[in-house]
């Protein structure tokens, strides 16, 4: 941690409820993507390339699994003698009261002692559950140049979408005026990627602060920032070039890995530049049987082919039975398409078994269709 001033935390507790059976028992975070990664393992890597050694992962939710993957901080490179990964839950309020996070300045206020301990200059916050790469020294310098007491990144938006997003309206030179919520007219398109760094002993002051008021929902959005801004104190936005994706949905979900796809896509998982680190799974090679085909895909180690796969995403040990399709669709690892099953613009669920013959999906359908459950 000496060799950075700045430690990062990674907010990883939310439910991902939108993402329906696919969260069921693993949080969001552990949620696959892109055949043989996790959507958590992009900001860890993030930290890694850009040379953050100390990170705090707040979970919560459905954690067991998540907290002894990120607990493998080798994976990323970040088991360093002055830094590491850190799983840090909900703590005992009292003797009798055990709760979960209540907001997500509430996570962070919780963890002080955590923090402490570490003592940085600066303090990143990211969200666990968003596919894209940063280089957050960048947005730090950014930070110390402007000599502001928050930074927060930004992407522009269609202003037709702005109402979505937490949107930043700011001045001629990028400090912030005024933060909204979801406007229903929204006088910018400079949407708040929840990617904040604070400069600490300012930020350890106002979730003291914070903690104290019965009224607050805790949150950095409806809270931190507008106290901040009520007391005119130094926020600016830093505008991020790039991809980026809250991978909240199943549509979304889908559509950031056919993004994979795309020739032209900023998201380039062989960039040996900005590696996108992952846990190295044991498995064999892939194999394509010599009746199949397969026509622009990722398809990752341990799978085998025998029939049709085109336009699709395709997990570490996944199978694809003699004259089955697989069209358009993401395949997560372990799942088995049987014989002669056709399956078009779908998710299909770890270790899912498509039954012989079966037909799921349809390419004229504006949603995708989650297949989570064995079929007979």
């Amino acid at each position: 941690m000496r060799a950075n001033s700045m430690v990062a935390m990674i907010l990883a507790g939310g439910r991902g409820t939108r993402l329906f059976e696919l969260t069921k028992k693993v949080a969001k975070p552990a949620v696959h993507f892109g055949g043989k990664y996790r959507i958590i393992d992009f900001p860890l890597s993030n930290c890694a390339n850009s040379g953050i050694s100390t990170v705090g992962v707040l979970t919560q939710y459905e954690s067991i699994l998540l907290n002894s993957y990120v607990a493998k901080d080798h994976n990323w490179g970040l088991d360093t003698n002055d830094g590491g990964v850190f799983v840090l839950t909900p703590r005992e309020r009292d003797q009798q009261n055990f709760q979960v996070y209540l907001g997500t300045a509430d996570a962070i206020t919780q963890n002080i002692d955590f923090l402490d301990s570490v003592d940085p200059e600066y303090i990143l916050i990211l969200s666990g559950d968003h596919i894209y790469k940063m280089n957050y020294d960048k947005m730090l310098a950014y930070h110390k140049e402007r000599k502001a007491d928050a930074t927060i990144a930004v992407l522009e938006v269609p202003l037709k979408e702005a109402s979505r997003f937490g949107i930043m309206n700011c001045d001629e030179n990028d400090t912030i005026v005024e933060f909204e919520e979801k406007p229903k007219e929204p006088k910018s398109n400079l949407a708040s990627m929840g990617i904040y760094i604070f400069t600490y002993k300012t930020l350890r002051k106002y979730l003291m602060a914070d903690l104290k008021k019965e009224n607050s929902d805790h949150d950095f959005g409806k809270d931190i920032i507008p106290a901040y801004l009520n007391d005119k104190r130094t926020l600016v936005a830093w505008r991020f070039k790039g991809y980026w994706k809250d991978v909240g949905t199943i549509d979304s979900l889908w559509e950031a890995n056919m993004d994979l796809l795309n020739a032209d896509s900023e998201l380039d998982l062989g960039d040996q530049t900005w590696k996108i680190y992952t846990e190295d799974v044991n498995a064999l090679p892939q194999y394509i049987g010599a009746d199949a085909h397969v026509e622009n895909s990722y398809v990752t180690q341990g799978s085998v082919i025998l029939g049709e796969v085109k336009n699709s995403v395709l997990g570490t040990n996944c199978t694809i039975e003699e004259r089955a399709k697989v069209i358009d669709s993401v395949i997560m690892p372990g799942a088995k398409i049987g014989e002669g099953a056709k399956v078009t613009r779908c998710i299909v669920a770890d270790d899912v078994v498509v039954a012989p013959g079966a037909v799921l999906g349809d390419a004229e359908s504006e949603h995708i269709e989650l297949i989570a459950k064995n079929m007979e």
